[in-house]
């Protein structure tokens, strides 16, 4: 049976969702790194505020979707994105398919294997 939340278990959660899509500095998206609600790290990683940093941090992210969002977003560092590909074809996902669109449009190449090409 699932757990249904309270009002104020909603109301702190939309507090937060709110929080994550204001954020304007690095130290405002603080909180948002270990949030247990995916969502909300989500949209953290979305908020066109994001600084490269920031974006490194969610990189870490277990789950797919934030890293998704860290490898669409406009200011991730291509270090970032780097790090968000797999070396193992067995293992490559929509993570590893989402950097290598973004590296692809920046003009990196990528050999037969899947791997970047360093220039």
């Amino acid at each position: 049976m699932s757990k249904h939340k309270t009002p104020e278990q909603r109301a702190d959660e939309e507090r937060r969702y709110a929080l994550a899509s204001g954020a304007c500095t690095d130290a405002e998206f603080e909180p948002f790194f270990t949030d247990p609600n995916q969502a909300i790290r989500n949209a953290a990683a979305l908020n066109p505020d994001a600084s490269p940093a920031v974006l490194d941090r969610f990189a870490d992210d277990r789950f797919w979707s934030v890293r998704v969002a860290v490898a669409e977003h406009p200011s991730t560092a291509r270090a970032t994105l780097l790090r968000l590909l797999e070396p193992d074809p067995r293992k490559r996902g929509v993570v590893h398919h989402a950097a290598r669109e973004r590296l692809e449009a920046d003009g990196i190449r990528f050999d037969d294997d899947g791997a970047p090409i360093e220039a």
